[in-house]
């Protein structure tokens, strides 16, 4: 019994997301029914997908019970790193999208050391290392005459082997299965979340708290540069507020999903589909005619929406509501064996 209560108060916090994005489907279809054509699924999926993909680094941070606001920085100079080091080169784009990855596991490390060694604040530090690496970015970039991807990556994301749907899809969809699949079935995946629901009692078997700590936040960064990398090949080009969109959208697409604010647990297919939701959303109200100004506005309404009605208080009521009936389902067994 103690089993199914648990199991099904770790599945209700991740069903309102699929719920919701449902309900989002519906009403696109009668207000903005453009928004589910076609032409309009070939601009969401790439876009969902990247932001699914830089959704997934903060994902892990969170459930360290942290925060990274450093992913801007990472997808700026990252972008304009395939731009320069590619110099429109076909034969160098490999080299290119390696350094591109080096730095985001470079500043992923360093936030890592940072609040797992050192003990610091993860809002100021990853807040101050992402300013640190766009202003790299921007004077880096000034060297740049012009900023397009080489053709072989902006052809890879243009690719559609199946209708409408990219190349750039199928990959983000294999990370993020990839993901789900380490962080439930592999011994490191559990105690990765091990360490975040419960840091003491993790320490106190054993377990290298600080290490997983750093490990959340270098894999975070490879993560955020892999969504750059990906963004590049989708707008072909790179310029000044390449990245910038993605400060408080990734954070979004975690809260409400579900995660645990407090560390521990988190779903990765859920981040995905919370990333879906959101990109449809900002989808419907450039169809509207809304200004992109919206986009920041829902994101922001989204985190604190999904703040009010987070997993955590979605497991506690569920926890409230069934309690009670385990025990009385325990007592009453009892009862019986006094009577006879």
């Amino acid at each position: 019994m103690t089993s199914l209560l648990a199991q099904a108060m770790v599945g209700a916090r991740f069903l309102p997301v699929w719920i919701a994005t449902g309900i989002l489907v519906i009403v696109a279809a009668f207000i903005a029914p453009s928004a589910l054509q076609n032409t309009s699924w070939a601009f969401v999926l790439p876009y969902m997908t990247v932001l699914a993909v830089a959704a997934l680094g903060q994902m892990l941070v969170i459930m360290q019970a942290g925060i990274d606001l450093s992913t801007p920085g990472v997808m700026f100079l990252g972008g304009y790193l395939i731009v320069g080091v590619g110099n429109h080169s076909n034969g160098r784009l490999w080299i290119a999208i390696l350094a591109c990855l080096g730095l985001g596991v470079l500043v992923g490390l360093v936030n890592g050391v940072f609040v797992g060694i050192l003990q610091l604040n993860p809002l100021i530090v990853t807040l101050a290392v992402g300013q640190i690496v766009v202003a790299e970015g921007l004077r880096y970039s000034k060297g740049l005459a012009e900023a397009e991807v080489p053709s072989r990556l902006s052809d890879f994301a243009q690719n559609r082997p199946v209708g409408i749907i990219s190349l750039v899809f199928w990959t983000g969809a294999a990370i993020t299965l990839v993901v789900a699949l380490l962080l439930r079935y592999t011994a490191l995946g559990r105690r990765f979340q091990a360490v975040g629901a419960n840091p003491r009692a993790a320490w106190m078997a054993g377990v290298h708290v600080r290490a997983y700590v750093v490990f959340a936040y270098t894999a975070a960064g490879l993560l955020y540069a892999t969504a750059a990398v990906l963004l590049a090949g989708v707008r072909i080009s790179v310029d000044p507020a390449f990245g910038a969109s993605y400060l408080l959208a990734p954070i979004a697409a975690v809260v409400i999903a579900g995660a645990s604010l407090a560390g521990g647990l988190a779903s990765a297919t859920s981040t995905w589909m919370a990333a879906l939701a959101l990109t449809l959303l900002n989808q419907m109200l450039l169809i509207l005619g809304l200004s992109i100004g919206w986009q920041f506005v829902v994101f922001g309404a989204a985190i604190i929406v999904g703040m009010l009605i987070s997993g955590d208080r979605i497991a506690s009521l569920l926890g409230r509501l069934l309690r009670p009936r385990a025990a009385t389902a325990r007592i009453a067994p009892q009862a019986d064996a006094d009577t006879g």
